[in-house]
């Protein structure tokens, strides 16, 4: 090993890897772990030497499959008049693959949160430590907070939010928690909010009325534990269960909401985000080594146990740590102990950006996703042997979701990939297990020949709108103008896809080895429409759903305690699977007739959505956040909104529904509204009135290039405008 002090990078086994890493995988993730950083580094450069052609020779596989899908686009031009020949063709090239035999997937070692658990799912942008830490913790958390301060409880009839404590809000708040205890545990007779007191005898739970009559839980098996105080014995919790999901009442008498129910219950703590997508990905700004750095060593933090982060809060610093484990006593003696935090995932990125994090010997950057593969799993290798005071897997495995693989080949390559990362690691056979989203065509046509190729790794399949839409204007791009986006939402190839994921995944055995998930509610501030509405995801089968917060992932336990996913799935198990031919209907409208302000609300819309987002991505470095849309609404964006958006605007200029003109006096009219919105932040640099910004460069780029963009991706342009902007800071 030799230092290029020039370039900043140490030479190792033939790689030029970056100082700020190579110090960081030898003085703080190999430590500890037995493994030897040189012997990494020769094992690694042996992958990047394998592996990169077969890297190379897929994504060159999805270019020439869009460009044959575009020329028979070309070719029939107009409405869709041989579905059947369509069909064919797909299958002709080779972007649909014959189904084989039915099957079910053979994965061991998984943690019950991922097995059997139903439950919410945060994602997370990893670089954040304090994100990171909040979404970790969000294991646990107050249902009396979740309600008091959001929309949920209606701001009327004195009942308003304010910075005084509002007993009128707080009894609403009583009432709608006493309802999710009768709903969730029912007693044999009344209801939790005439209890004046718990008791727990002789391994069972009392409820105690006023008149001096009883009630024990029409389910006993749901009083799973408790807790007392060691002098005196006084009850200070009752742990309750429902559909594997923990309720625990903290009963306080003293304390001033305890004081405000006859049985003393302070709070109802809710177990929540079963398990939280560290996520290296979409809602990560990492184009380079030092974000790469940061990313990493964030998810080596939470996998060591000793990530914290301090900052300032209501005039105090707070220091945020990754929770303990819960104790009680067991309801039939003994201990119990639960964990205290979040099931961690890992998400990769996917298999086609590159990194200066790590050249080869000739200076060129290599594939990203291998240098992910390596990094986070060696990090995880402090979990596996259990060098944290906090555990993270149960069951001796790390959990990687890899986004954005287009059909079984490339599942099969990332299986490859983990094959040779356990070698190098020297763990056991499928360690390592993954995650699929179902997020592109390619993937959904042939999800069920995806599993089966992952079938000994695989923990999870998740859809999601926003990227799948993005590819699916993409490769229709030729055909015709897309839907408008309300309508996509509704369309026949959408609604199939979603039940189409859930089919497969039951029809696979996914059913008590791996989650089925479904996509995030993106209204942070929208509690109330959440819980309205999401109750369809674990309706639908879905184990697992993501959300935009801890506080809504509270919110969103509600619906796994008013349904038994397991048997809403036994149930959709006998339904007819979703229809391919529906899957392959695409969302063009073949003789559009929008009206001049349907078309340009469409437009400020979408180019609304684009620069909210890229501003903040490409000055500041924040890849995910709460960006007001062109309404005002909050919203959680990340890069997949970029891509639909981007992909539609390019669709309508390509189809001439909007013109170049149009396309530019709605940036700079957008722009304007944009800086408004930020017109509060410090760190923010205006896009009007020169509209020179490198932000705004990088949201026209977006869109005049988003034809010959691969996939309509968004990561090239971005990474390349936010590298122009990183010189300038």
């Amino acid at each position: 090993m030799t230092i290029n002090s020039d370039m900043n990078y140490i030479e190792a086994a033939g790689l030029k890897v970056a100082t700020p890493l190579f110090e960081l995988v030898r003085d703080e993730i190999t430590p500890g772990t037995g493994i030897d950083p040189e012997k990494l580094w020769q094992s690694f450069a042996e992958i990047v030497n394998d592996l990169t052609p077969v890297n190379e020779s897929l994504l060159a596989r999805r270019i020439a499959l869009q460009e044959q899908i575009d020329q028979w686009h070309r070719d029939h031009k107009g409405p869709l008049h041989d579905p059947a020949g369509y069909k064919q063709f797909l299958y002709d090239i080779g972007y649909l693959v014959e189904e084989g035999d039915d099957f079910h997937i053979t994965t061991q070692h998984v943690d019950p949160e991922i097995a059997r658990v139903a439950g919410p799912q945060l994602v997370v942008p990893v670089n954040n430590p304090r994100y990171a830490l909040n979404a970790a913790n969000a294991r646990w958390g107050s249902l009396y907070d979740a309600l008091y301060g959001t929309d949920v409880i209606p701001e009327d009839d004195g009942t308003e939010r304010g910075k005084e404590f509002n007993p009128h809000r707080f009894a609403r708040v009583l009432a709608y928690a006493h309802k999710l205890l009768d709903d969730a545990i029912p007693l044999t007779h009344d209801s939790h909010a005439n209890v004046t007191r718990y008791e727990v005898r002789d391994g069972e739970l009392y409820a105690v009325f006023d008149d001096g009559s009883e009630a024990t839980p029409d389910h006993p098996e749901c009083f799973t534990g408790y807790r007392e105080d060691p002098d005196s014995g006084r009850l200070l919790a009752v742990l309750l269960c429902n559909h594997h999901l923990h309720i625990e009442l903290q009963i306080d008498t003293d304390h001033y909401l305890g004081k405000l129910n006859a049985a003393g219950i302070s709070d109802i703590v809710m177990e929540a985000a079963i398990s939280t997508i560290q996520d290296c990905e979409d809602s990560v700004a990492a184009v380079d080594a030092t974000d790469k750095v940061e990313v990493y060593r964030n998810w080596l933090g939470l996998m060591k146990g000793d990530l914290e982060v301090s900052f300032k809060k209501a005039g105090e610093t707070v220091t945020r740590r990754l929770e303990q484990d819960r104790h009680y006593t067991a309801a039939n003696e003994g201990e119990l102990i639960l964990p205290g935090r979040s099931l961690m995932l890992v998400r990769n990125v996917g298999h086609l950006m590159t990194t200066d994090a790590v050249l080869t010997k000739d200076g060129n950057e290599i594939f990203e996703g291998l240098l992910d593969a390596m990094i986070t799993s060696l990090c995880a290798v402090h979990d596996l042997k259990g060098n944290s005071a906090v555990s993270n897997s149960r069951t001796g495995s790390v959990y990687i979701v890899k986004p954005k693989m287009h059909g079984p080949d490339e599942v099969a390559f990332t299986c490859d990939l983990f094959d040779r990362v356990e070698d190098a690691l020297g763990l056991e056979r499928f360690t390592l297990k993954i995650g699929i989203m179902d997020e592109e065509r390619r993937t959904t046509v042939n999800l069920k020949e995806c599993i089966r190729v992952a079938s000994d790794r695989l923990i999870f399949i998740n859809t999601g709108f926003l990227d799948r839409t993005g590819d699916e204007i993409h490769t229709c791009m030729e055909m015709g103008p897309v839907m408008r986006k309300a309508d996509i939402k509704t369309s026949t190839w959408l609604l199939a896809y979603e039940d189409w994921n859930v089919d497969i995944g039951i029809r696979c055995g996914l059913v008590g080895k791996a989650q089925i998930g479904k996509g995030m509610w993106t209204m942070p501030n929208e509690m109330r429409a959440m819980i309205d509405s999401k109750s369809v995801h674990p309706e639908a089968g879905a184990s697992c759903a993501w959300v935009p917060s801890p506080t809504a992932a509270i919110l969103h336990a509600i619906h796994y305690h008013r349904t038994r996913v397991s048997e809403r799935q036994q149930q959709l198990a006998k339904r007819e699977t979703a229809r391919l031919n529906d899957l392959l209907t695409m969302p063009v409208v073949n003789n559009p007739n929008w009206s001049e302000k349907e078309i340009h609300e469409e437009l400020e819309n979408n180019i609304h959505s684009i620069l909210g987002y890229v501003v903040r991505w490409i000055d500041q470095g924040i890849g995910c956040s709460t960006v007001p849309d062109v309404k005002h609404i909050g919203l959680m964006e990340d890069r997949a909104t970029l891509r639909i958006s981007s992909q539609h605007v390019a669709n309508w200029l390509h189809h001439g529904v909007v013109t170049e003109q149009q396309v530019m006096d709605c940036l700079m009219e957008m722009a304007k509204v944009v800086d408004e919105q930020n017109s509060a932040d410090p760190m923010y640099q205006p896009m009007a009135p020169a509209f020179d910004d490198i932000a705004f460069m990088a949201a026209r780029d977006l869109i005049f290039r988003g034809r010959e963009i691969p996939n309509g991706y968004t990561e090239p342009v971005l990474h390349a405008w936010r590298k122009e902007r990183k010189k300038q800071i």
